[in-house]
């Protein structure tokens, strides 16, 4: 059995003051051990959106929209980044551990803080299930004419990996650390090296796939906008649900043994690695293989090397992906019990979600969100083909609630702090708050396309059910809350 501890302060794990972090403590004010290092944290920045969005989903844009998806992925990215640099104002004005739910209710409100901490929440279970399913499909590479133990059915994986990754955040916040880092390089270096390839495929020419390997295949297969403008448009839920859990470093604000000096950092590494890894691995692999080769559903990654006739690069490329999506399921483990825990803090969630482990650890949050991850097993089983299309577009726009919320409450706080109500941020939003609102005009926009999209509308159908769920616990948790200081003043 593991021994759980309450935080000092209130006895519920609640700090006192405002909840703020200091440097060179090993401990934060949440309670949470501090146990993330500076290459720790670059890493989580670099590779946290390095995920099924770009390795699988990216597959599907190409047979959408052909070359024009590079830029839709620039036009995204330079969004992110101001999303990114609008949340870096405010993790430096106070850092946080948790969620972003702490500036929603700061800046917004109290029920604007209770939606977005259970939204967020939400879409790190529906991304674990994304996840975790696209695992599973990337070993039918290897299994789908396999014999013997490996021959066995989607769910099966499913399973397997929710099981191995829900225990392994069960360990320390620095396994964590330790395993995002690897999984992350990983990553980083299959990236890099498929560019370099690609590179030295451009340098000579050379092309499997019948084609003359030329930069000019960006335009020549059709044109860069090959099914219209309108095609590229509506790539861009896919696009921005590539670049989800790029956040997620601000999550780890807490558990950073300086947060202030390492946040910046990684969140100014934005601009680049969407440049290289994005938008450089898509020139690249479009001006060696034509985009007419690639289908949805399958890796572009993988399929390039098939096409360029590299077999072991392809499957080297798929194991890269699995750990992809494995790293991404990770990372949902590892947040989503550190939102429970903060909504229970505030008075907005169940209390038994405050206890840490001994070693600072949200075990009841975790092993809560890992049990309905298991959903996605259930997915796998019954529709295995579909099962990553169903999820991806409710996560899509359950992630860019938070985006939205960080971006209301910069503003937010940007006009309170010109007016001198509150400390200047050391880490300034250039641009802002313009940058601010072209962002939120962006996301809307993105919203709007989905209704269009008739894959993607089902979604939207969902969120006012989920808003009427939100509803409702709120009015329930006011009253709960209400009477319990009745009882106390009694």
């Amino acid at each position: 059995m593991t021994s759980v501890q309450v935080d000092k302060n209130d006895g519920h794990g609640r700090p006192d003051g405002n909840g703020a972090v200091a440097d060179g403590e090993s401990t934060s004010a949440e309670g949470y051990q501090r146990g993330l290092g500076a290459r720790q944290i670059q890493m989580i920045a670099i590779g946290g959106a390095i995920g099924t969005g770009l390795f699988l989903g990216a597959g599907k844009g190409i047979h959408k929209a052909g070359p024009s998806l590079i830029l839709a992925y620039a036009i995204a990215g330079l969004v992110i980044f101001f999303i990114m640099r609008a949340l870096g104002e405010l993790l430096m004005y106070r850092p946080v551990s948790g969620s972003f739910s702490e500036y929603a209710r700061e800046f917004i409100g109290s029920f604007a803080g209770f939606v977005t901490g259970w939204t967020y929440w939400l879409f790190w279970v529906v991304t674990g299930i994304t996840e975790v399913t696209a695992a599973s499909a990337y070993m039918q590479y290897w299994t789908k004419n396999a014999d013997g133990w490996l021959d066995q059915p989607q769910w099966v994986f499913a399973l397997l990996f929710t099981v191995i990754l829900f225990g392994a955040n069960l360990i320390s916040v620095k396994l964590f650390g330790e395993l995002e880092f690897w999984f992350s390089m990983v990553k980083v270096t299959a990236i890099i090296g498929m560019i370099l390839i690609c590179a030295g495929i451009l340098t000579i020419g050379f092309s499997d796939a019948g084609d003359t390997a030329s930069v000019g295949m960006l335009w020549n297969q059709g044109g860069f906008f090959p099914n219209g403008i309108g095609s590229t448009l509506m790539t861009l839920q896919m696009v921005m649900f590539a670049f989800l859990a790029v956040e997620l470093v601000g999550v780890t604000a807490g558990e950073s043994k300086d947060p202030k000096t390492v946040l910046p950092k990684a969140i100014n590494t934005v601009p680049w690695r969407i440049a290289v890894f994005y938008v450089g691995a898509l020139i690249m692999i479009l001006s060696v293989v034509p985009w007419t080769h690639f289908q949805p559903g399958v890796s572009p990654f993988v399929a390039a090397f098939e096409k360029m006739g590299l077999g072991v690069g392809a499957a080297i490329v798929n194991f890269v992906v699995l750990t992809a999506a494995l790293s991404s399921c990770n990372s949902g483990m590892y947040s989503t019990g550190r939102m429970l825990r903060d909504l229970a803090l505030n008075g907005q969630g169940p209390k038994f979600f405050t206890k840490l482990t001994k070693n600072g650890l949200p075990l009841a949050g975790t092993s809560f969100s890992a049990a309905l991850m298991l959903i996605g097993v259930y997915i796998n089983y019954e529709w295995p083909g579909e099962a990553f299309n169903y999820v991806v577009s409710f996560a899509t726009i359950s992630g860019m609630w938070a985006w939205i919320m960080i971006l209301i409450s910069q503003i937010r706080y940007r006009a309170k702090a010109d007016r001198g109500e509150l400390p200047q941020s050391s880490f300034k939003a250039p641009g802002a708050p313009y940058t601010s609102w072209f962002a939120l005009a962006f996301i809307f926009m993105v919203i709007v396309l989905m209704g269009i999209d008739k894959d993607a509308r089902i979604s939207l159908y969902a969120a006012p059910l989920w808003a009427l769920i939100l509803f409702i616990g709120y009015q329930f948790i006011q009253r709960k809350n209400a009477k319990q200081l009745e009882d106390v003043k009694s």
